[in-house]
């Protein structure tokens, strides 16, 4: 199935965002919110989700608006991305409250980290045990994948965690 137009605008507004933009281990940073918005149409979520996908990190880590989020998506897709971005001294478990509480921002997050956690082979020990604590902690039940995903993360570790280490 080819995208849509509407889709392929949403995809070169999302990319001209994330300009010179790199993820740790260098990869142009919009391939993660591509990868998102694959993983969506992947699990079978639609054009809406999918594009939810690509604008999740837009008013957190560019210079993105509302109003050009709104134009280029929806007001739904504004509204997912908005629950999505984490404002400053945020708390996380309001954070992960609120978007428990809507379909599109849920479905977007489990996408988003399982994508990070397939990816973060390349960041170091540090944030690699933080990022496997976080995760299961707050998110192995946002997507069926993410507690294999955090197992092959684990194997990546030279020194294997703990029980008390992944409970603290």
């Amino acid at each position: 199935m080819m995208p849509s137009k509407r889709l392929d605008a949403a995809l070169q507004f999302a990319t001209e965002k994330h300009a010179g933009q790199t993820r740790i281990g260098g990869a142009p940073y919009i391939s993660h919110p591509v990868a998102v918005a694959k993983l969506l149409g992947e699990a079978g979520y639609d054009e809406e989700y999918q594009i939810a996908g690509l604008f999740h990190d837009l008013l957190e880590d560019t210079d993105a608006t509302c109003e050009e989020i709104a134009v280029y998506g929806s007001p739904e897709i504004l509204e997912a991305v908005k629950l999505l971005t984490k404002k400053k001294c945020y708390v996380m478990s309001e954070y992960i409250a609120g978007i428990k509480n809507n379909k599109m921002a849920f479905a977007v997050k489990g996408a988003d980290r399982l994508h990070n956690l397939q990816s973060a082979f390349y960041a170091d020990e540090k944030f690699k045990r933080k990022y496997i604590r976080e995760s299961l902690e707050w998110y192995t039940a946002f997507d069926e994948r993410i507690p294999d995903a955090i197992k092959q993360l684990k194997a990546t570790l030279e020194e294997p965690l703990t029980e008390s280490m992944e409970e603290s």
